[in-house]
């Protein structure tokens, strides 16, 4: 009996620990469960830095060819979500398998579906870059944002910046 007990509360410490570590709210995504679970190849991306609650967060993910980073013609997913008026900004995003990606946020602050001087970006591995680095074509070195996904959930924070 103390033995089912004990592994009872051993199998719920150890969904809480699968569970996203930057907050008790879902996280958005295709497939949030994914993140929570922990056993699949996924990336939970915890954004900070915006600078209001109000618009909508865009997140890609990249992998393959470094030269193609940050070139929407050859993002591995793409998604979209109105930005929550509170709580952490946490978006999980599958990916195929483990392996080496990019991902990069931008925080449409004023939900016109274009880039301009009032939008917030940011990258994997929060490289020093702004809207004006992006606007003129100018990417930060793949070496800063690359990550490393693995089996599981691999966390990875983004902190938004503005002009």
């Amino acid at each position: 009996m103390i033995s089912k007990l004990r592994r009872s509360l051993l199998g719920l410490s150890a969904a809480a620990l699968a569970l996203p570590a930057f907050g008790s709210a879902a996280a958005l995504g295709p497939n949030p469960s994914l993140c929570a679970q922990g056993n699949d190849p996924s990336i939970l991306v915890h954004v900070s830095g915006l600078k209001d609650r109000a618009g909508k967060i865009r997140v890609r993910t990249f992998t393959g060819n470094p030269d193609t980073y940050f070139n929407k013609k050859f993002a591995q997913l793409r998604v979209e979500y109105t930005v929550p008026s509170v709580g952490p900004v946490d978006i999980c995003v599958p990916v195929p398998g483990p392996g080496t990606y990019a991902v990069d946020v931008r925080h449409d602050a004023n939900n016109n579906g274009d880039t301009d001087r009032s939008d917030g970006v940011g990258a994997s591995g929060n490289p020093k870059f702004s809207l004006f680095n992006i606007l003129f074509g100018k990417k930060p070195p793949a070496r800063e944002v690359q990550v490393s996904v693995g089996n599981g959930t691999t966390i990875v924070p983004i902190i938004v910046r503005y002009l």
